[in-house]
């Protein structure tokens, strides 16, 4: 998978995607990530990439410029463009599945008041949000979001069941605890059922383990219950 960041920091971007599975990935080659500084398309003496609002305001806003002049360099018919706004979609691990299947994206981060909306309109083809809140810059959801996306791209984890069997999958539940080494820590005992062997039951409890976790700190994700 090819992935662009067009960005104002691209430490941002390039630090996190560097360490753990997602710099495994770019050794192995299942990751392609090209980080691009937007000052390289700036207007002027010094790489001008903003400007007053019109209309008044406060702050500044991105201007089209060296957007388009970026997005012209990197993207290709295959390309994806998505735009990382406090106004878009939010992020949720089925936009992560989907995504994971695209061979090219492309990732526009939002600063300071946002980008010209003629960008939007003319370059975008979708909108994500992280969440509803907004930070400081736009890269700082892209690396999180790139990150959900690429650990889906078969090859990345280390066992692709790793995928499978987590939080946010096809049973739509929080993921079940896990126990590991000693059986016994500061009093502690692991849950019998895992130590039995019993395949079946062990199955059996985890289900019911994600149900109530999904209960107590996600209710919004089980279906309503029906009327008696």
């Amino acid at each position: 998978m090819q992935v662009d960041v067009i960005t104002l920091f691209p430490e941002v971007v390039t630090v996190p995607l560097g360490a753990s599975i997602m710099g495994r990935a770019r050794e192995k080659g299942v990751l392609d990530l090209r980080v691009h500084d937007l000052r390289k398309h700036g207007m002027g003496k010094y790489r001008q990439v903003d400007d007053a609002p019109f209309g008044g305001g406060p702050g500044m806003v991105m201007r089209p410029e060296p957007i388009a002049a970026m997005l012209e360099e990197v993207r290709t018919p295959q390309s994806k463009v998505i735009f990382m706004t406090p106004q878009g979609k939010p992020f949720d691990q089925a936009t992560a599945r989907r995504l994971s299947t695209e061979p090219h994206l492309i990732f526009l981060c939002g600063h300071y008041e946002g980008v010209d909306q003629r960008i939007v309109d003319t370059c975008v083809d979708e909108e994500i949000s992280l969440g509803d809140y907004v930070l400081t810059n736009g890269a700082i959801a892209a690396a999180v979001i790139v990150d959900a996306i690429v650990r889906l791209v078969p090859g990345v984890l280390g066992d692709d069941e790793s995928a499978v069997q987590e939080s946010f999958t096809e049973s739509g539940l929080l993921d079940h605890p896990h126990y590991t080494r000693p059986a016994e820590w500061q009093g502690q005992r692991v849950p019998d059922i895992l130590l039995s062997g019993d395949h079946g039951k062990i199955a059996k409890w985890r289900k019911e383990q994600a149900r109530e976790r999904t209960r107590k700190n996600r209710p919004d994700l089980l279906p309503p219950e029906q009327p008696a």
